[in-house]
């Protein structure tokens, strides 16, 4: 196999399966790990060997306006994003989770409508829409307001909500002026993981948390979020920005939700019904509408479905 195609297959393999298995992995981080100290150690660690390299690497020195947009996208990439999506898995399976998040294309869509000067959904686009609420009407069900649901509906809103803070911080970072790539991801992993220590410090967790009750498992499941999900998941995502299709890169929205609600259910011994499978096949069919039809949308609306940023996981 020529050397090009085994590393677009091994970079296609790391954004499918270890995106997808990082909510796995979050599962078993704050098992013993409160989850925004948790993140807060991921992000500062990850962040600052982001930075470090692209340092080593030669870029150029960010400016104070680059510092502060990169902040903004941090705190709503990271701690609005992946800030809810840890609190909510104390209490969400890892496959729903994965799937609630996948509502990020229907968020830039209503997002960038409603901007000034946004441009109307087409009539494809509002259909993909509409069947994904249908979907998350079905995985929900109207039963979880009642607490008696197989969601808590408390964390699917947080989920939901991640998002949507994914969208904003997405559609801000599409025209803001930054830093090199490399340096960009790094402040950006720095800026939301000190406001997630910052979080954790404000509601308790840093004041009760004791290092000897960590788990191995929870232990193990941070190395891997802070390697692979952040690192080597970034790396390939990165390089395959470069090396193949905006559309091809996309496809992640259908593939990680699988792969979540797989490795729930084979790892972490999840129970997936007939609901979950219903509602996951209508989730990810919205999105493949969405993502399908949104060649009838502007360039812009278009390129922020197609390959929206990825650093939440």
């Amino acid at each position: 196999m020529p050397e090009s195609r085994t590393k677009l297959l091994a970079a296609f393999a790391a954004v499918y399966v270890v995106w997808g298995s990082t909510y796995l992995a979050i599962h078993y981080a704050i098992a013993t790990i409160p989850p925004f100290l948790m993140a807060g150690i991921r992000f500062v660690i990850a962040g600052g060997i982001m930075y470090a390299w692209g340092s080593a690497r030669g870029a150029t020195r960010p400016t104070r306006l680059q510092w502060r947009n990169t902040s903004i996208i941090g705190v709503l990439l990271l701690l609005g994003g992946n800030g809810a999506v840890v609190w909510a898995e104390q209490t969400v399976p890892t496959g729903i989770a994965a799937l609630l998040v996948s509502f990020l294309p229907l968020w830039l869509v209503v997002l960038d409508w409603i901007r000034p000067g946004g441009k109307r959904p087409s009539v494809g686009v509002a259909a993909g829409i509409a069947l994904g609420l249908l979907g998350m009407g079905v995985l929900v069900g109207p039963d979880s307001f009642r607490g008696a649901g197989p969601v808590n509906v408390w964390g699917a809103l947080a989920l939901v909500l991640a998002s949507l803070s994914w969208a904003a911080g997405s559609l801000f970072a599409k025209h803001a002026d930054l830093p090199s790539q490399v340096l960009t991801t790094g402040m950006e992993m720095l800026a939301g993981g000190v406001a997630l220590l910052a979080l954790a410090t404000v509601t308790g967790e840093i004041r009760h948390f004791h290092p000897r009750a960590v788990s191995s498992a929870s232990l193990l499941g941070l190395v891997y979020l802070i390697s692979f999900g952040s690192l080597i998941g970034f790396s390939a995502f990165s390089w395959l920005l470069k090396h193949a299709s905006a559309t091809a890169v996309g496809t992640y929205a259908y593939v990680n939700p699988v792969v979540a609600v797989f490795l729930g259910w084979l790892v972490a011994g999840e129970v997936v019904t007939p609901r979950t499978l219903l509602g996951a096949g209508i989730i990810i069919a919205s999105v493949g509408i969405i993502s399908t039809v949104s060649s009838d949308v502007g360039p812009r609306q278009q390129a922020l479905i197609k390959a929206p940023s990825l650093r939440r996981s």
